[in-house]
């Protein structure tokens, strides 16, 4: 099962307002008759994740002067990964990874699977490792995210031209 993504539409879901470089805004994942649908929020619009949402993320329109942003080799992505497999204080990481390694394809989605007490279970396989992986469903606190999105930019992005 391969879910492709769509990019950002750069225009507020709620106002239909274009987003500006440089601004922030939301983007949220639904899943719509089995295909991912996208849609962006601007931070004065957002409200929080819809109900029925899959998962949301906070980012940047780019400036058209900004330097391009590279991603950590895959390899690196899945040690990290790995790493974070035996910390419970950072499944949240865990969980926020998986679905980054999912858009980059290096994962695929292969089921979900919902536990007792509703608990829930991403299944995931990774063609060049030919492993896979059973990831629980934690979402971050409000509390982590930004903890997170700097931990793992500090760890996989890096600025060039």
């Amino acid at each position: 099962m391969d879910y492709e993504i769509p990019r950002s539409t750069r225009r507020c879901a709620t106002t239909d307002r274009e987003l500006q470089p440089g601004e922030g805004f939301y983007s949220v994942l639904f899943a719509d008759s089995g295909k991912l649908t996208r849609r962006d929020y601007s931070v004065e619009a957002w409200k929080g994740p819809p109900d029925g949402s899959l998962g949301w993320w906070r980012s940047q329109v780019p400036r058209p002067d900004a330097k391009r942003v590279h991603w950590a080799p895959n390899e690196v992505m899945l040690q990290l990964f790995d790493q974070l497999e035996n910390q419970p204080a950072r499944q949240d990481m865990r969980y926020v990874l998986a679905l980054l390694l999912v858009r980059r394809r290096v994962m695929r989605l292969e089921e979900e699977i919902k536990g007792p007490e509703g608990c829930e279970t991403l299944v995931l396989y990774c063609p060049r490792r030919e492993a896979t992986y059973h990831v629980p469903v934690v979402m971050p606190a409000a509390a982590r995210i930004q903890e997170i999105q700097q931990e793992l930019a500090s760890l996989l992005f890096a600025q060039g031209s």
